[in-house]
């Protein structure tokens, strides 16, 4: 069966990379139907070696459609998504809007692919952080469990946009003779203060929120509970802009209360998961680095040692695109899991459009 698919921002860079990952693994999709804002409207963009024009996103553009990524922004998927919804489409949404939202599931397949059985039309693609942690985290804690986790994040500018983006490469270029460089949008383009990101690192993404934290940290800390399903769970985040283009790397630190785990089980668990590439040779100099993980869909992990004070505790450094599997390459990973477990939608014996669960029930 062939698919009608809807890309909601397809101007933009996970729009784009979500587009461009759809064909390139051959998703089952007989129509794909790109949708923008009203300024984007009329932008020509390529698919499967033709031109397609990209419509403004409106709720009659869903009429028939199956499976609907949204990648335009948390306003955008808050007037949409649910509309989408109400005439038949499957929401991915790739924002925060929904994420906390105890209705909708919050999803990695590597880790909580079972929770789809239960949707309601709408899943939410987690943070781009949290998604390469949990999982590096989740065959460590099938194998020996988890009891806290310390991360610190180094996150690319393309987090933050295509402006972003465009703003670095400016800044670098001016700062080459250490000229002074306007910065307009980091850590939040809608702050009162800009610090230029070219040389730099900024210890803020996103506002701050309760206790001093960012709302990048708390999304990490609470979407981390959610997403592995232990509410419990410990988790303390510290989120850094650094002047690279892509790619996130965080070093966790995690404890596993099992004194018995040592550093080459543990080493084996992440080999043996899927999405997981081992980089850690260190006699060799050889660790992730996200100039290198650029454009691919693995999460990579190095530099796995024990704590030197705390049985069972290690420190890890993961690295991923997060244009792909932190955002673009998620998203088509959960339709395609919702393809194979049966649980997109059908069509109902009346001929009205339906959600189906995994076990062939209607969702109503």
């Amino acid at each position: 069966m062939g698919y009608t698919v809807a890309i909601v921002g397809a101007t933009g860079a996970v729009g784009r990379t979500i587009a461009g990952k759809l064909e390139e693994r051959n998703f089952p999709a007989d129509k794909v139907k790109f949708l923008a804002s009203a300024r984007s409207a009329g932008t020509k963009v390529q698919f499967r070696g033709e031109e397609h024009t990209v419509l403004e996103a409106v709720p009659d553009q869903f009429d028939g459609v199956d499976i609907a990524f949204f990648s335009a922004g948390g306003n955008v998927s808050k007037a949409l998504a649910h509309e989408a919804v109400r005439r038949g489409a499957t929401v991915i949404d790739n924002t925060s809007a929904f994420r906390m939202d105890p209705d909708t599931p919050l999803v990695v397949p590597e880790v909580n692919r079972d929770v789809l059985q239960h949707h309601k039309g709408l899943i939410a693609n987690p943070n781009c952080s949290t998604i390469q942690m949990v999982c590096a985290l989740e065959p460590i804690r099938k194998k020996f469990g988890l009891e806290r986790v310390i991360v610190s994040t180094y996150q690319a500018v393309s987090g933050a946009g295509a402006e972003a983006i465009g703003e670095l490469g400016r800044q670098g270029t001016d700062m080459e003779g250490r000229a002074q460089s306007d910065a307009a949008l980091l850590p939040v383009k809608a702050g009162s203060k800009h610090y230029p990101i070219a040389y730099n690192a900024i210890p803020q993404i996103d506002s701050f929120g309760e206790d001093g934290y960012t709302l990048e940290e708390w999304k990490m800390i609470n979407e981390t509970k959610k997403i592995m399903g232990m509410p419990d769970l410990r988790v303390s985040a510290t989120c850094v802009r650094l002047p690279v283009v892509t790619g996130h790397s965080e070093s966790v630190y995690f404890e596993t209360g099992n004194p018995e785990a040592d550093t080459e089980s543990v080493r084996a668990a992440l080999a043996g998961a899927d999405g997981i590439t081992v980089m850690d040779d260190p006699e060799a100099q050889i660790y992730p680095m996200p100039l290198f993980a650029e454009g691919k869909d693995d999460v990579f992990t190095g530099r796995l040692r024990k704590d030197p004070d705390v049985p069972g505790a290690f420190h890890l450094w993961v690295v991923s695109d997060n244009l792909l599997k932190g955002a673009a390459l998620n998203s088509i990973q959960i339709a395609e899991a919702l393809i194979a477990d049966g649980a997109v939608k059908g069509e109902g014996a009346d001929g009205t459009r339906q959600h189906i669960n995994g076990d062939g029930h209607a969702i109503r």
